[in-house]
């Protein structure tokens, strides 16, 4: 299976490694679940937002091409044809502020392009979604929020915003939540226990 990560952390996929100031548990998932991917004998393809100077700001000019169900930016047009290639998505990120960093934001904003990636075939009818290989998609994220005040008190926002505002509105509907809630206050053993949950997870996908 051809799978597309989409990673965001401005550390990028390099802070792998427990080196203090310079980790990031969000890269830490990336690389259990790159080596889980490659034992199950998948395709890995990644999209490390800030390793690739991914500017998430609409402009002006963008937003009239966008319209006009066009693409000006280069970069944006590759990651429209890796979406389109895709038989499962990954997002992966850290929650900010309740919900998902600017980048994944943007990407969103300016990658998924009326006409492209979906269809809108009459006004106030559902979308239709134009990812025509894609089988599933995946959210992993990590918070400090507590996991059951992120649900109970906040509503879940991140999955409302990607899924049921993205994913679902475009009709698509196999989608899995992985949240990883309060672990920089978890022992290494429990962190690290997580990480090879997370990797068994993704060989078996």
């Amino acid at each position: 299976m051809k799978v597309l990560i989409i990673f965001d952390h401005p550390y990028t996929a390099k802070a792998s490694e427990n080196i203090p100031h310079q980790r990031s548990y969000s890269a830490a998932l990336l690389a259990s679940i790159t080596r889980g991917l490659h034992s199950g004998g998948h395709e890995v393809d990644l999209i490390d937002l800030h390793a690739d100077g991914f500017n998430p700001v609409m402009s002006a000019e963008e937003l009239s091409a966008w319209r006009q169900k066009k693409t000006l930016d280069p970069l944006v047009k590759d990651y429209q044809k890796r979406l389109s290639a895709a038989e499962h998505i990954i997002f992966l990120f850290p929650i900010w502020w309740e919900s998902m960093p600017a980048s994944t934001k943007g990407f969103l904003d300016k990658v998924f392009v009326k006409g492209i990636i979906y269809e809108e075939p009459k006004k106030s009818r559902p979308f239709v979604n134009q990812l025509k290989k894609l089988k599933g998609v995946s959210l992993l994220t990590v918070m400090a929020t507590p996991g059951f005040l992120y649900r109970w008190i906040f509503g879940n926002p991140i999955t409302k915003i990607l899924f049921r505002g993205t994913f679902r509105k475009m009709g698509f509907h196999k989608l899995k939540w992985y949240n990883y809630a309060g672990m920089d206050g978890r022992t290494l053993q429990v962190r690290t226990k997580a990480l090879e949950k997370t990797e068994k997870r993704f060989a078996s996908l």
